[in-house]
């Protein structure tokens, strides 16, 4: 269902089984009414601002006399909030858009959980691009705070996290996660960060990292362990491999370590936010 509607005699058991899942507002209105006209769009702006977060059902009460007597409404504009079948909340007559928002506000969930389960709604379907990952991220970072760092935001971001490669990310976010949060997804996540990790942990990595070990200074072994750990999309730890080198010395071996740190950069993508972060790290230091 649209979240603008015009109520009618047709659809109004739609509306009212749509308000057990959903608030539902409704204007009351008359055209004869400048008053009640002006209040209408005023409701309209906000439903299409919020779009989705209540469903605004417009009456209009000189064709639609029969529902205006049966909520027994008796001065336009009238404004009701209808939760899982009945009214709630109302008023009488105008009020700034000031005074509307406070209002709905009283009943409405917060704005970020409408946009909240729209991502999850989109991460339902699959098959999203490396674009669309990190474009959910960077969504899903805004919500977090909006949200006041709620854990179900936090698994979700967990959830896009492993979906990029990012487990260093996953696996500090789902630290962050109390006990009573602990719930299926939560432990879910947590087993497809271990099969993650168990998969990156190569045991040719294992052995780059011995060799670079035995061999600290050995600034060939290193670019062979970033890349390796580039393949295996560990890609913080080959970042943060090469760049403490760079924070030494911008040219090291010839330009070749600042050479692949870019190709990991480039490889990686550029909405990324890992990749942004390690931009912005390699530009304090080139300025």
């Amino acid at each position: 269902m649209d979240y603008l509607i015009n109520l009618t005699k047709d659809n109004i058991q739609q509306v009212v089984d749509t308000s057990m899942q959903k608030m539902v507002v409704l204007a009351f209105w008359a055209q004869q009414q400048p008053e009640s006209v002006q209040m209408l769009q005023t409701l309209e702006h906000l439903a299409n601002s919020q779009g989705g977060r209540f469903i605004l059902a417009k009456v209009d009460c000189e064709t639609e006399l029969e529902i205006a007597n049966y909520f027994q409404i008796q001065n336009v504009p009238t404004t009701l909030i209808l939760d899982k079948g009945r009214p709630i909340d109302g008023f009488a007559g105008a009020q700034s858009q000031e005074q509307i928002s406070d209002f709905l506000d009283k009943h409405l969930p917060p704005m970020w959980i409408q946009e909240f389960d729209d991502v999850k709604q989109l991460l339902a379907q699959g098959e999203l691009s490396s674009e669309d990952l990190t474009r959910i991220a960077e969504q899903l970072k805004t919500i977090y705070i909006d949200a006041q760092q709620a854990p179900e935001v936090a698994l979700v971001m967990t959830d896009v996290a492993l979906q990029q490669g990012l487990l260093a990310e996953a696996k500090g976010l789902l630290a962050r996660i109390g006990l009573a949060d602990q719930d299926s997804y939560y432990h879910n996540l947590v087993a497809k960060l271990a099969l993650a990790e168990d998969a990156a942990d190569t045991p040719e990595i294992r052995q780059l990292q011995q060799n670079l070990a035995e061999q600290p200074d050995n600034v060939d072994a290193v670019i062979i362990l970033a890349k390796a750990l580039n393949a295996a999309q560990r890609n913080e730890e080959a970042l943060e491999l090469l760049f403490v080198i760079l924070q030494k010395d911008m040219n090291a071996a010839d330009g070749k370590i600042k050479q692949v740190f870019m190709e990991i950069l480039t490889a990686i993508g550029q909405g990324n936010a890992l990749a942004n972060q390690y931009r912005r790290k390699l530009y304090t230091l080139l300025y």
